[in-house]
């Protein structure tokens, strides 16, 4: 699988660690920075990030800042995107089981590096669970995005 990997400058270190992870799980990594401590805008990296996961360019995206809610924010305005903050293992399942998220944020200053790590091998490895119920929910979710999106 490929992934796609952005983080701002309170994410990156966490980035740096996941990164050799998943590749050591069997997946190829797309890093698209932030590299360093210097102040940057998560927006930027969110954007990035998604719009290879839409484009179809990777599988899944992963993203980081500082509480992953800036991060989530952002991912969910880009149509086709279906981002999930994630702090705990039930929810990384539940999140890829139930709403088929294509993007985990997550928080640096929240999670240590352990617990990512096995956040994300747990959301790498869910799969949907494709049942009537949960198309159909993710179904109206992209009728939500078709709806506002349509509105001048």
């Amino acid at each position: 699988m490929k992934i796609a990997m952005g983080a701002d400058h309170a994410g990156y270190r966490l980035k740096d660690v996941l990164k050799p992870f998943i590749e050591s799980l069997g997946h190829e990594v797309q890093d698209y920075g932030a590299n360093g401590a210097d102040s940057v805008d998560y927006p930027d990296y969110a954007s990035i990030v998604c719009e290879k996961v839409t484009s179809g360019e990777v599988d899944k995206g992963i993203l980081i800042c500082g509480t992953g809610i800036g991060m989530t924010i952002a991912a969910n305005k880009v149509p086709g995107i279906r981002c999930a903050l994630v702090h705990d293992l039930f929810s990384a399942k539940a999140t890829r089981e139930h709403n088929d998220s294509n993007v985990l944020s997550l928080g640096e200053r929240v999670i240590g590096p352990g617990v990512a790590e096995e956040i994300v091998k747990i959301w790498l490895e869910t799969d949907f669970s494709n049942g009537e119920r949960h198309k159909n929910r993710v179904g109206k979710v992209k009728a939500l995005e078709d709806k506002y999106a349509a509105q001048p």
